[in-house]
C-alpha cells in the first residue's frame, strides 16, 4: 500500500464529476433509463406489491378471450420503470436535490408481457420556486 496516497474520503465517491444546479437544465434535456424488458415475474411482482387484483393483468385467458395478445401492463406498472433513481439523474443532482414535488406520464401504447421499454426523463418546464434555487 502507497502510504503517501491520501486517505478515501467517502463524500468524493461520486458517479458523476460535476453536480448540476438548476440553472445548468434545459427544456427538452433527456436522460435515458435503462430498457426493461416487461416480464412475467414483472407483472407477478407488480401484482404482488398493488394487490390490483383486475384478470387483464395477470390471467392470460382472460386477456386472449378479449383479443388481447397477452397479460397487459397496468399503468402504474409501466409508470415505475421511469424512476429516477434507476438512471444517472440522482447522481447528477446530489448536492442541488431540495424535493421531489411532482411526476406526471403520458402512456402512448398499451404494454404487454414481452414488450421492452424504453424509457427517458425529459425536462419540460423549468419553474423557480422560492428557497429552492
Amino acid at each position: 500500500m502507497d502510504e503517501s496516497a491520501a486517505p478515501f474520503d467517502p463524500r468524493a465517491h461520486r458517479m458523476v464529476a460535476e453536480q448540476r444546479w438548476f440553472d445548468d437544465f434545459r427544456l427538452g434535456e433527456r436522460f435515458p433509463l435503462p430498457s426493461r424488458t416487461m416480464t412475467s415475474a414483472i407483472f407477478l411482482a407488480f401484482q404482488a406489491a398493488s394487490g390490483d387484483n383486475h384478470p387483464v393483468h395477470y390471467d392470460r385467458e382472460y386477456c386472449r378471450a378479449r383479443g388481447l395478445p397477452d397479460m397487459l401492463a397496468h399503468g402504474y406498472q409501466v409508470a415505475i420503470q421511469t424512476a429516477a433513481g434507476a438512471g444517472i439523474f440522482p447522481h447528477l443532482v446530489e448536492e442541488s436535490l431540495k424535493a421531489f414535488l411532482e411526476q406526471s406520464s403520458r402512456f402512448l401504447h398499451p404494454v404487454f408481457v414481452g414488450d421492452t421499454l424504453y424509457p427517458a426523463l425529459e425536462v419540460d418546464e423549468l419553474t423557480p420556486r422560492a428557497g429552492c434555487v
